[in-house]
């Protein structure tokens, strides 16, 4: 059996992608910060018939970490490793002349300096796994330029290049980044309170998440909608 750790899974992504996982045979350790709707969505995930255990916590505290990398090894070891908790740094966003310094700081904290602890923390597990993966949620912001979005794309570009460095330093592994786009999530809407568009449902891009493990290709940036065969 495989072993997956996703963070910030309680919802959204994370819960979407969770639930695909374990209709795929997947055991999951799933983080999120509030355990009341961690303990919801580990309810229902674990109806697909697999071993899910919650690890409430913020991703930013290392011994919560270590607890999440000590519960997948409880479940034979660690295959997957999905950083998906993120940190906008403002809610709404604002322009960079009146981004709070601290709020930058929250999203680095979470979006990279969190992430790369996770990380030093699982790699003996995925290195001695036999098909070793990391996934690293990341954004369009993180290569296009948008108003507001400077402080969360500049968090998700360093994510990237952290992973693009990782890929060179262990060849053994698949490390992706994934781009899923605009979706209905509590974190676009925290961001954008005000857009009336409707977005697609997370449940939509996931897919392409399950074709990535499916083919793995050679590490590297993919999108969401590349992954579907949607021109973008």
């Amino acid at each position: 059996m495989s072993v997956a750790i996703i963070t910030g899974a309680s919802k959204g992504l994370g819960r979407a992608l969770a639930g695909a996982l374990a209709r795929e045979g997947w055991d999951l350790v799933l983080d999120a910060r509030t355990a009341g709707p961690l303990a919801e969505a580990v309810e229902e995930i674990r109806a697909h018939g697999t071993r899910v255990t919650a690890v409430p916590g913020d991703v930013t505290d290392p011994v919560h970490r270590a607890e999440l990398v000590a519960a997948a090894g409880g479940l034979g070891g660690l295959d997957l490793l999905v950083s998906n908790a993120s940190a906008l740094g403002s809610e709404p966003l604002v322009r960079l002349d009146a981004l709070a310094l601290d709020g930058l700081r929250a999203a680095l904290e979470t979006n990279v300096v969190a992430a790369l602890g996770l990380l030093q923390e699982a790699l003996p597990l995925l290195r001695a796994s036999g098909a070793g993966t990391v996934i690293a949620v990341s954004s369009d912001a993180a290569a296009e330029a948008y108003e507001t979005w400077g402080g969360y794309g500049a968090s998700k570009a360093a994510l990237d290049h952290l992973a693009a460095v990782l890929a060179v330093e262990e060849p053994q592994l698949r490390v992706w980044t994934v781009d899923p786009g605009d979706m209905q999530t509590d974190l676009y809407a925290a961001a954008v309170p005000d857009d009336g568009e409707t977005r697609p449902d997370p449940r939509s891009v996931v897919p392409g998440f399950l074709r990535l493990l499916l083919r793995r290709p050679r590490s590297g940036r993919y999108s969401a909608t590349s992954l579907l065969g949607v021109p973008s």
